[in-house]
């Protein structure tokens, strides 16, 4: 299966400093739709982005919950459609079940990050993107989209921030 290419321009910036003006000068003009790469995650980079939290967490938390009302739910249940009176105590004790609903959020919480993980990143792909392996390396890279008769803008606004490297791909 052939991948569609973007057409845009890649820039690339050995300086931190340089890609998060390029991002902020990006930003001021209206543009949200551009790709940043780096070989680690970075402060300056998801703060000139605008990342507060990750998204990822709210899945952990849903599968989190869900699996300590389903480990109680279940034990409960089974306990009630099962009754066995043992030395006159009640049918359905919540202490002893305290082990299965942390067991099970803990299994369901995981799945449940894992997924979110999964979802996000098909989602958010960037297939399709032109890229450059230095960027896994010690370089940072900035894919911005555009138009032929747009490109010209934005490689003179990434070469203005500092970029080392800047070309169109078509």
């Amino acid at each position: 299966m052939a991948t569609r290419k973007v057409p845009g321009v890649l820039a690339s910036f050995v300086h931190i400093d340089a890609a998060t003006d390029a991002i902020a000068s990006l930003r001021g003009q209206g543009r949200r739709d551009f790709t940043v790469y780096s070989a680690a995650p970075n402060h300056e980079i998801e703060e000139a982005l605008g990342i507060t939290n990750s998204p990822v967490r709210l899945f952990t938390l849903f599968g989190g919950l869900t699996g300590c009302a389903a480990g109680f739910g279940m034990t409960i249940w089974m306990s009630r459609d099962w009754p066995l009176l043992v030395g006159g105590k009640p049918i359905a004790p919540i202490p002893p079940y305290v082990v299965m609903g942390f067991e099970l959020m803990v299994l369901i919480g995981a799945l449940s990050t894992v997924a979110g993980m999964i979802f996000l990143a098909a989602r958010n792909s960037t297939r399709g993107l032109a890229y450059h392996p230095s960027f896994s390396d010690d370089r940072i890279g900035i894919f911005v989209p555009a138009a032929a008769d747009q490109a010209g803008a934005v490689v003179e606004l990434l070469r203005h921030a500092g970029a080392t490297e800047v070309r169109h791909e078509a």
